[in-house]
C-alpha cells in the first residue's frame, strides 16, 4: 500500500517516519509523497585518461572527484552530458515497515534532468540524507538551486516490518551519511579477496 498525505503526515506526527528538516508541510507534502529539497554539496567527476574503474578499488573514484558547495541562493550549472553526485537537504530515518522510493520531479524531468540513475530505493531502516545521482540529458545547461524541491520520496508500506533493516547489524556502506557519497562498492563482498571474490589484487590490497 502506498502512503497518502493523511498517512504521511500522521506518520510524522507519530515520529516513527522522520524527515528532516521540512519548513513548509503544506507545499512539500504531496498527495502521496513528500518532495526534498537539494543541498548545498555536489561531488563532481573530473576528466581523466585512465583506462577504466574497477568495482573492488572504487576507493579511487575520490582521485577523480572534486566537492562543490554552493549556498543557497546562488546555482550549480549543471552542463548536457554532465553527471554529478548531489545530495537531498532533508535527513530522512525510515522505520522498518516501510520502502521509500525517490522520484525525480516531473517539471525538472521536462528539462531532461534525471535525479537518479539506478538507485531509486531507500530502504527499511535506512537513516542519513539520500544521495542524488544528477544528470543532464538535454542540450542546454540547467541551473539547479540549492534549497529548491528536486525530488519526492514515495512511501510503500510493507506487508511485515523487515527483521534484518538496513543499518549496522548489515554492515549497510551508506548508513547515516551526510552530504553526497561516492561509491563504495568496493566494501561489497564479492570484491573482497578473503571471501572468494574475483578482486584482481591480493586481500591486503582489497578495501583500501
Amino acid at each position: 500500500m502506498i502512503l497518502s498525505d493523511v498517512d504521511i503526515l500522521g506518520r510524522l506526527e507519530d515520529g516513527d517516519l522522520e524527515i528532516d528538516p521540512i519548513d513548509d508541510l503544506d507545499q512539500q507534502v504531496q498527495p502521496a509523497s513528500v518532495d526534498l529539497r537539494l543541498g548545498e554539496e555536489f561531488l563532481e567527476f573530473q576528466r581523466t585518461n585512465i583506462p577504466y574503474i574497477h568495482p573492488d578499488s572504487a576507493d579511487e573514484v575520490d582521485d577523480y572527484v572534486t566537492e562543490t558547495h554552493v549556498d543557497e541562493g546562488d546555482d550549480f550549472i549543471l552542463h548536457p552530458g554532465d553527471f554529478v553526485l548531489g545530495t537531498t537537504k532533508e535527513r530522512v530515518s525510515i522505520p522498518p515497515d516501510l520502502l521509500a522510493t525517490v522520484q525525480g520531479r516531473s517539471s525538472l524531468g521536462r528539462l531532461a534532468i534525471v535525479i537518479h540513475a539506478t538507485a531509486g530505493i531507500v530502504d527499511p531502516g535506512y537513516k542519513g540524507q539520500i544521495t542524488l545521482e544528477l544528470s543532464n540529458l538535454g542540450t542546454a545547461p540547467v541551473a539547479l538551486s540549492p534549497g529548491m524541491r528536486v525530488s519526492q520520496l514515495i512511501f510503500t508500506e510493507l506487508k511485515t516490518p523487515a527483521k534484518r533493516p538496513y543499518g549496522e547489524e548489515r554492515g549497510s556502506k551508506y548508513q547515516g551519511q551526510s552530504g553526497p557519497q561516492a561509491s563504495r562498492i568496493d566494501h561489497d563482498p564479492e570484491f573482497d579477496g578473503d571471501a572468494g571474490g574475483s578482486s584482481r589484487g591480493s586481500p591486503e590490497d582489497v578495501g583500501r
